[in-house]
This record gives structure tokens, C-alpha cells and sequence, in this order.
């Protein structure tokens, strides 16, 4: 398997997981490293997570691609 296979597949998994953070986390409970932490705040990251997915789903398709084989005209 291609390395960047497997690099990509590591980021779309890593990418569904803040999707999942930032869809279910309040901002005042994110981490502080996370773009988005607010004290004070007390609403949702949805579009956050809405663009965490469609990277995620990026380096899936990435992967997807790198990892077809290559037909011999």
C-alpha cells in the first residue's frame, strides 16, 4: 500500500473525529488548542464541523484515487 494512502486515510479519520468534537462539544468545553474556544461562549461549532467533514471526506476520496490500480492501455 502507498504511503500517502495511508497518510490520508490517518486525516480523514482524524478529521471525523473533530468533526465529531466540534458537531456534540459546546464552545466553552473545547479544547483550548482548537480553533473556536470561547470561555463565555455557549453554543456549537456546526460549521466548524460541517468543514471538518468535507476534508475529511477529501482525504477519503484522496485515498480512494492513490489507491486504484493503474490499467495498461
Amino acid at each position: 500500500m502507498k504511503p500517502i494512502v495511508i497518510v490520508a486515510v490517518l486525516l480523514g479519520i482524524v478529521c471525523l473525529a473533530l468533526t465529531a468534537v466540534y458537531w456534540v462539544t459546546p464552545v466553552a468545553s473545547l479544547p483550548s488548542f482548537l480553533p473556536g474556544h470561547d470561555a463565555a461562549g455557549t453554543g456549537f461549532h456546526h460549521k466548524h464541523a460541517i468543514g471538518a467533514l468535507v476534508v475529511a471526506v477529501a482525504f477519503f476520496a484522496l485515498a480512494w484515487f492513490q489507491s486504484a490500480s493503474k490499467k495498461k492501455a
